[in-house]
């Protein structure tokens, strides 16, 4: 990789390679090629230019998936311009605060998102606003910028404190690429269907066709299977990259119907635990299809990744000692296991970093380091210091998951500020929740501590008298004291509808 680098550059040489290839095929059946898709890029690229849209100007988009989003983002990395987003379900207060954050220079939107300008006061102030509409001659000359340029700033999901703004530069986006790349072996004869949007950008980078599925992000619970099904089938789609919990609705969906998906070779999962109910699950409904869960956070992917059958195999006798295998370590992920603590570590020495590894088999955070793993936040020097240590030139992320390695194979014990201190040892939310889930009638549960007593929190499939008296013969059973449990229905990730908010339930 060569100094300047701009990472639009990658698509644009498989643009060249593969001129009449389907490069994106959009929910509502329309497609562009790879060229079709390069020649809009250069046009949108130059109307921002006349715009006034230059190098090193922050832009936030409001742009469904689809190829709208995907020719203005390639469109304003090849300007060397820094594309900016927010969740989409981001309270008006917290969208303030994010532009506030990120003083861009120019909002491109949706006509459904430029109505947030009569209630946002920080999208009303940024000076440039802009539609999907382009207009004018091709730019065929593309920003030389350097491996340093900013190049994406995505805030990342939060409702409390400054908003953490996580700031990829052209270098580190080909870093993640590359890793990425690797562990779902992305090939140019892919037919790719990827809920995540960094993972269509490297389809792009790779030459793979993506099909963009039909269902709202920002409402996961609103998925209909019988119509991604369907597009599976239409597109002969041969990868599926998406959340645990769109998979499992997938995956409930062929079981019932008997569905077959012969062109499905690849399913990879990530963004949520998956447990053994779930797990099972899969292998129900894709017996011949190699499945894998992939580990990692939004500062650091991947970090390992396990087989689900091998992940049914090893977490089918419930042990609370023992944490959930998520596999081999990526081979350019470093991994230490260091104590939980609340401090800074940012400052720390070498060797006061090197006497804090914990030995094998003994819990403890999980901390990373690697060429994909995130170095830098936008304006937030608090979140550096304390999600970052420093050392010799390396940033490690602390990724605030507990776990444990053990003959070279990362396992998992959930956040560490839920871990429940009994006994001097640690009680695994994280363990409790894949043992409940796969007892019947549960659909979920978690448990909590106040310091002195441990509460369950049970959201049930049917709320019956008599499943509610099983499940609490059941909690009498578990080798610690639950003192109240509580049947209701749990709080989710409005990312993934699949992680506890646990916040919510204190």
């Amino acid at each position: 990789m060569e100094n300047p680098f701009n990472i639009a550059g990658l698509f644009i040489r498989h643009t060249e390679r593969y001129p009449d290839k389907t490069a994106i095929w959009d929910k509502n059946g329309d497609k562009i090629t790879f060229s079709e898709l390069a020649q809009q890029v250069r046009l949108t690229a130059n109307y921002f230019k006349r715009k006034e849209i230059l190098k090193g100007d922050r832009v936030l988009l409001f742009v469904p998936m689809g190829i709208d989003l995907y020719r203005n983002v390639l469109a304003l990395f090849y300007l060397g311009a820094t594309v900016v987003f927010v969740d989409q379900w981001s309270k008006i207060d917290r969208l303030d605060t994010c532009c506030q954050i990120a003083d861009c220079k120019a909002f491109v939107g949706s006509w459904k998102a430029h109505v947030l300008r009569f209630f946002s006061k920080g999208i009303r102030q940024i000076p440039i606003k802009l539609g999907l509409s382009y207009s004018g001659d091709e730019n065929d000359q593309i920003c030389q910028t350097l491996l340093e340029d900013a190049a994406l700033i995505t805030f990342t999901t939060g409702s409390t404190g400054t908003p953490k703004a996580a700031l990829r530069t052209h270098g580190f986006l080909y870093e993640q690429f590359k890793a990425l790349e690797e562990e779902i072996r992305a090939k140019p004869s892919d037919v790719d269907m990827s809920v995540l949007p960094i993972v269509l950008l490297i389809n792009l980078a790779v030459g793979s066709t993506s099909v963009i599925a039909d269902f709202n992000p920002s409402k996961p619970t609103k998925i209909q299977p019988k119509r991604i099904v369907r597009q599976l089938l239409d597109h002969r789609v041969t990868r599926l990259v998406a959340s645990p919990y769109f998979v499992k609705r997938i995956a409930e969906h062929v079981s019932e119907h008997k569905i077959s998906l012969p062109q499905l070779n690849d399913i990879l999962t990530g963004g949520a635990p998956v447990f053994l109910k779930e797990a099972k699950l899969y292998n129900k409904a894709f017996p011949t299809k190699n499945v894998r869960i992939l580990y990692g956070s939004t500062e650091a992917e991947p970090i390992s990744s396990i087989a689900v059958d091998e992940l049914v195999s090893e977490t089918s006798t419930f042990n609370l000692k023992r944490g959930i295998p998520v596999g081999a370590i990526f081979h350019k992920t470093q991994v230490k296991i260091i104590p939980i603590t609340d401090k800074s570590l940012f400052d720390i020495s070498l060797e006061a970093f090197e006497h804090m590894k914990q030995p094998e088999g003994v819990w403890g955070e999980i901390v990373v380091s690697g060429p994909h793993v995130l170095t830098q936040y936008y304006k937030n020097e608090h979140a550096l210091r304390t999600n970052k240590i420093f050392i010799d030139d390396v940033y490690w992320h602390r990724t605030g998951d507990s776990g444990y390695i053990r003959d070279g194979r990362l396992f998992l014990t959930g956040r560490c500020n839920t871990l429940i201190a009994q006994d001097g040892h640690w009680l695994s939310t994280f363990v409790f929740e894949n043992y409940v889930q796969s007892i019947d009638g549960i659909e979920m549960g978690t448990i909590l501590s106040n310091g002195t007593d441990i509460s369950a929190f049970i959201e049930l499939t049917e709320e019956t008298q008599s499943i509610k008296e099983q499940v609490l013969a059941k909690l009498q059973q578990l080798p610690f004291k639950v003192t109240t449990v509580k049947f209701q229905q749990l709080p989710r990730d409005p990312r993934h509808h699949a992680k506890i908010e646990y916040s919510k339930l204190i």
